[in-house]
């Protein structure tokens, strides 16, 4: 097998492409990343791994905009994200030097992104690019958007494509809002990244949500095991 892993060219006698299957891999077990298009908002949320306490985190960033209304989330190998987001950011300058207008929604940069990765990368070798209404990448990725499959609705406002957002990535990071990045589109204040204290903030309401859920699923269970003992009672006198 050494022999056919040496170039994304060399087709292995069974057919496979080992370079391009050890980045396809590279991003399964990168950090999850989740995108999540509600009534009015569009939400991005990635994993952030845990920095040391001397190292400043604000300069280890998964989402970067490409342009005002543009913004994008990667998972996987940073230094190989960072060559298609510095790509992609001169794609939207010279669309607005050349029409003197902002790209004209995300279809075009997708698809010149995606004719990136599979001209010029190891990262999608079919080179194809689709829409999404709530997606998830990266480690776990799977159980991520089951999660969104069964808790996704169109007509979700702000706050709740954001809770959605967090609710789907806490299912993979386990040290809650500190190890989340997130960022919000709207048409009113195009592209913001949220403080850390504000994730704090959604991440308290999520965990309050559930706990109170949890204990109405517990007293419901309790009523129905109470009316059943009456109803036992009932039956012997």
């Amino acid at each position: 097998m050494a022999r056919y892993d040496r170039a994304i060219t060399v087709f292995s006698p069974d057919g496979h492409l080992f370079q391009v299957e050890y980045a396809l891999e590279a991003v399964r077990k990168g950090n999850a990343a989740v995108g999540v298009r509600g009534l009015d908002t569009v939400v991005l949320a990635v994993e952030k791994k845990s920095t040391p306490k001397l190292h400043d985190s604000r300069s280890v960033r998964k989402i970067a905009s490409l342009d005002t209304h543009v913004a994008l989330a990667c998972a996987g190998l940073k230094a190989d994200a960072r060559v298609l987001i510095n790509r992609a950011r001169l794609e939207c300058q010279s669309h607005r030097l050349t029409l003197e207008d902002p790209v004209t929604g995300v279809d075009h940069i997708t698809r010149y992104v995606a004719g990136l990765q599979q001209r010029y990368t190891q990262i999608d070798p079919s080179g194809t690019s689709s829409a999404w209404k709530a997606t998830a990448t990266g480690r776990n990725s799977s159980s991520v958007r089951e999660f969104l499959e069964k808790n996704y609705r169109d007509t979700s406002p702000g706050k709740d494509t954001v809770k959605l957002a967090i609710r789907a990535l806490l299912e993979v990071v386990e040290s809650g809002g500190k190890n989340i990045e997130i960022a919000v589109m709207t048409h009113e204040d195009g592209l913001r990244e949220l403080q850390e204290a504000e994730i704090d903030e959604y991440v308290a309401q999520i965990e309050a949500e559930k706990a109170a859920a949890e204990a109405a699923k517990k007293g419901a269970a309790r009523k129905g095991d109470l009316i059943e003992f009456s109803a036992r009672s009932c039956l012997r006198s």
